[in-house]
């Protein structure tokens, strides 16, 4: 059980190193010559960022991404606080149902701001506000980690849900 516990301990933990290094880290959209992400954008010829802000078209929607990773960031640090305190308050036989639902929120929201990026991505890279063209790139890592980090967050949620506490 012991080992069962600290599984699922590293599991959680790897969960929410994933999310803060894919909402903070500037590779969700790459090139060649510039990386950008949900903050702001960046050339590495001229070694400049420019600040993602309200003049940039689908401003809307990197606000929407923005406040969902977020979101989901906070979801898996109280849900692991909440894990902690559940496993020495909770009686023998009961599950983690709390846990299990704040980490599922959690999931939902990374779902949600991948999903948002995946489907505005054309629009939001044809701003002429950025200093360079950078229509022509491809998704980051960052933008992997976001959607492995769905699949974790989906799965811890899921085990904590079957979880039940033992001697």
């Amino acid at each position: 059980m012991l080992i069962l516990l600290a599984f699922i301990i590293v599991f959680h933990i790897t969960s929410a190193a994933l999310l803060f290094i894919s909402t903070i880290d500037n590779a969700w959209w790459v090139g060649d010559n510039f990386s950008t992400d949900v903050w702001s954008m960046c050339s590495t010829n001229i070694s400049t960022c420019v600040a993602i802000t309200d003049q940039f078209r689908e401003y809307q929607s990197i606000q929407a991404v923005q406040a969902t990773m977020i979101l989901s960031t906070i979801f898996c640090c109280v849900g692991f606080l909440v894990f902690i305190l559940q496993l020495f308050r909770l009686k023998q036989g009961e599950r983690f149902v709390l846990t299990s639902i704040i980490q599922l929120l959690s999931c939902l929201c990374v779902m949600i701001a991948a999903s948002i990026y995946t489907d505005r991505h054309e629009e939001l890279h044809k701003s002429n506000e950025y200093i360079i063209g950078v229509s022509e790139g491809r998704y980051g890592y960052s933008f992997v980690l976001a959607w492995i980090a769905f699949a974790f967050t989906l799965i811890s949620g899921v085990m904590y849900l079957v979880l039940r506490k033992r001697k």
